[in-house]
């Protein structure tokens, strides 16, 4: 049993229509209500008219991604209860249309985060790339938050002088609008185009994390689990937690998702297998300690999702996108580990058997280099080509596990 081949699709504006997805062969759509504001209940007759829709091509949604979590409910502040009862709602309501997977993040302010969105790939394609010192530039010299300089090294903030000496002006201001709005715009982000000042904004909101750290931030999850759980067991709904990418913290801010040991805590915090893992090996590769393959078979009962990208580190905590095989991780022993739960699942007969994955990011190949169609990230052919690699080995794979 292969693993499910799903596709994120940004909805009717997204220029991958759900016809080419049957084309391409995808069984699994992973898509969300894109238009409903952050902190809103999904209402049902639009689950439905989504879900007929994709169900019409012989596909079926299956994963949610995201229910975005708002920042009252990551800061808890004055409307979290309101935001959490509405989020209640809105698994309610998915769970009544068939819909039984929630990936969503609890990363603060910002979502994941990319320093060049234009890294050159031998044979001429592009793709993403987080250059560390890049980006204790952008903090320290261009955003200038208060106090960031404390939060580095000597060495760290030696490097990020001499990236930023290397920036002209008009770079210096594309890095920030990159990192605060481009790539967060089209995920419910925070900050959207329209704000004449962004910079200033998006302090403001940093500044709502200035008396939280980690345990405090650890706090606030548990208390978002312990109040969806229930209803997620009422209803049939896994949620799944994204990492955070990069793994680890940024700008001050807590990070609580991104290694072994805060998977560990998770399950502790609540053990029910409704609270589960989006296991995003992209995000997890971020640091060089953690290891994936480990970690997809330790955690792998409450694995409910799987991004599946390659990265290779050009320096410490600095990474690009490299495709999907090939790179600084064994993928054929993540994926292995992958298909293995799958089977436990049979076995122990559980309802939840298929772990939907699909190919997270891409390289821009081919005519995608001519088109500005798509969000950044999500190019069609460096996404297609992901699809096959993972399929190609899922098909071996599922071969040679047939065969014990």
């Amino acid at each position: 049993m292969k693993l499910e081949k799903a596709w994120r699709w940004f909805g009717k504006s997204d220029a991958v229509t759900l016809d080419h997805l049957v084309q391409m062969d995808i069984e699994g759509v992973v898509t969300a209500l894109h238009h409903i504001p952050t902190g809103e209940v999904w209402p049902r007759e639009e689950i439905l008219a989504v879900k007929s829709e994709i169900e019409s091509r012989g596909m079926r949604w299956s994963v949610v991604e995201s229910v975005p979590v708002s920042e009252q409910i990551k800061t808890a502040g004055p409307m979290r209860d309101r935001h959490i009862e509405n989020y209640r709602r809105t698994i309610r309501n998915l769970g009544e249309c068939g819909i039984d997977t929630v990936c969503y993040n609890f990363m603060p302010v910002l979502d994941w985060c990319r320093t060049i969105l234009d890294y050159p790939h031998v044979g001429g394609g592009i793709g993403l790339c987080f250059d560390y010192p890049t980006f204790v530039a952008f903090d320290v010299f261009i955003l200038k938050r208060p106090g960031a300089a404390a939060d580095y090294s000597a060495e760290d903030l030696e490097q990020a002088g001499k990236a930023f000496a290397a920036m002209t002006p008009d770079e210096a201001r594309t890095l920030s609008y990159n990192i605060i709005v481009v790539t967060q715009g089209f995920i419910n982000g925070v900050i959207d185009g329209s704000v004449s000042d962004p910079e200033k904004l998006f302090l403001e909101y940093i500044s709502y994390y200035k008396e939280i750290d980690r345990e405090r931030y650890r706090s606030h999850l548990k208390y978002f689990i312990d109040s969806l759980i229930p209803v997620c067991e009422e209803y049939d709904v896994n949620l799944c937690i994204h990492p955070d990418d990069p793994p680890y913290p940024i700008l001050g801010m807590p990070r609580i998702m991104g290694c072994a040991d805060d998977m560990e805590w998770l399950e502790k915090a609540n053990p029910s297998l409704r609270n589960g893992i989006t296991f995003c090996t992209g995000s997890l590769s971020g640091r060089h300690d953690n290891d994936l393959s480990y970690m997809a078979a330790r955690f792998g009962e409450r694995i409910h999702f799987a991004h599946l990208r390659n990265t290779r580190y050009t320096g410490y905590k600095s990474f690009y996108e490299s495709g999907h095989l090939y790179g600084s991780l064994d993928m054929p022993a993540i994926v292995e580990a992958l298909m293995r739960e799958q089977r436990r699942r049979v076995a122990a007969g559980r309802k939840d058997i298929r772990i939907p994955v699909r190919p997270d990011h891409g390289i821009r190949i081919l005519n995608d280099l001519d088109c500005d169609c798509y969000n950044i990230g999500y190019p069609l052919n460096g996404r297609l080509r992901g699809i096959a690699e993972l399929d190609g080995l899922m098909v071996g794979i599922d071969r040679m596990l047939s065969r014990e």
